[in-house]
């Protein structure tokens, strides 16, 4: 009796690590193809770029632009910094070449996330409170900032380091994920507090006068009870993962009365407040209670054929062929504003309030 209960127990466990090995290397396996396909992307975006700007150039000049081409297109990802891109576009600015997109103080503002935070809090633009944790300093969290917290990169794009352990319940949790972003991801991490609820998505295009497109959804819905409700890496990447969960994304419905409204106008804010331009999506959440809470914009979102982007202009009326022309009569009409300089401008305090 005691055999027959240890061969069943030593089976048991033997079948739990094939299980646990299987899909470490499923993961594994998934992370590779999502790497693959950004530097292909990657490498795609840069040879156009070269090849749709370089004869405008003098031969100075173009030679330099071969050589930012050349670190956008290879792994090193500009220095391994995501933010660089405004870099490129400031490079651009300065040369007196037009390019499609938010310029480059908008990028600057947008990519920081935490400076972009406080810039729409100022503005009395709600958002989710948060810290920061830099790289190598521990974590210290305010009493009232409290359970659960959403912990991702204070700068990376597209969900990177994101999955369902990115929502901690408790302080050690909350350790060992600042510790990932910290030495997995390579940036300081962004602390918030979790806000359950629909996750919103707002085109916007224009420079100084916009257009703001119908509010799309990222549907969450039939994913497991016991799965957070968020676009991790996954979610936004592995096709095989939105087949399995019936994770889709269209037009909102059934929102309350007078949310689309109130939502198109808080996108509205915050893509003028932050000085963007050319086009953007601004992410939102809102929770069952119906309050708005902007969780970051995102200057040059995906504009491919059958996107978010793309499908919610098609909505508005614009179709694909029309709204890339949209977007390169912006880019040539783009001019940078013009700060005075010859007289002192005074600027409200809020200090104390």
């Amino acid at each position: 009796m005691r055999i027959t209960f240890r061969l069943i127990l030593s089976l048991i466990v033997g079948v739990t690590l094939v299980a646990l090995v299987f899909s470490y290397l499923q993961v594994q396996q998934e992370e590779r193809q999502l790497m693959e396909e950004t530097e292909r992307r990657a490498a795609v975006l840069a040879e156009s770029l070269q090849e749709s700007i370089e004869p405008l150039l003098d031969a100075k000049t173009s030679k330099n632009l071969q050589r930012i081409v050349e670190r956008f297109g290879n792994r090193e990802r500009l220095s391994g910094v995501a933010i660089y891109d405004q870099n490129v576009v400031s490079y651009l600015e300065l040369s007196g070449v037009p390019y499609t997109g938010c310029n480059p103080r908008g990028l600057m503002l947008a990519r920081d996330k935490p400076l972009a935070k406080k810039i729409l809090h100022y503005h009395r633009i709600a958002i989710p409170e948060f810290i920061t944790v830099p790289v190598g300093r521990s974590v210290k969290r305010p009493k009232e900032l409290s359970f659960p917290l959403f912990v991702k990169s204070v700068s990376e794009e597209a969900s990177r380091g994101i999955s369902q352990a990115s929502i901690v319940d408790d302080d050690n949790k909350l350790q060992e994920r600042v510790a990932f972003i910290h030495e997995r991801v390579g940036t300081g991490a962004l602390i918030e507090r979790y806000i359950d609820g629909r996750e919103l998505y707002v085109g916007v295009l224009g420079n100084r006068r916009v257009q703001i497109f119908p509010v799309w959804e990222l549907d969450l819905s039939k994913m497991p009870d016991e799965a957070r409700r968020i676009a991790t890496e996954r979610v936004k990447w592995s096709r095989a993962y939105q087949t399995k969960y019936g994770i889709r994304s269209g037009e909102a419905q059934g929102l309350p009365e007078g949310a689309t409204e109130k939502i198109k106008e808080i996108a509205r804010r915050t893509y003028s407040i932050l000085g963007l331009s050319g086009y953007a999506r601004i992410d939102l959440r809102l929770d069952p209670a119906g309050e708005l809470y902007v969780l970051e914009a995102n200057p040059n979102p995906q504009i491919a054929k059958s996107e978010d982007f793309a499908d919610s202009a098609e909505r508005a009326g614009l179709s694909y062929e029309a709204l890339l022309q949209r977007i390169l009569g912006l880019g040539l009409r783009w001019h940078p504003p013009v700060i005075p300089t010859t007289r002192t401008v005074s600027m409200p305090s809020r200090v104390g309030e």
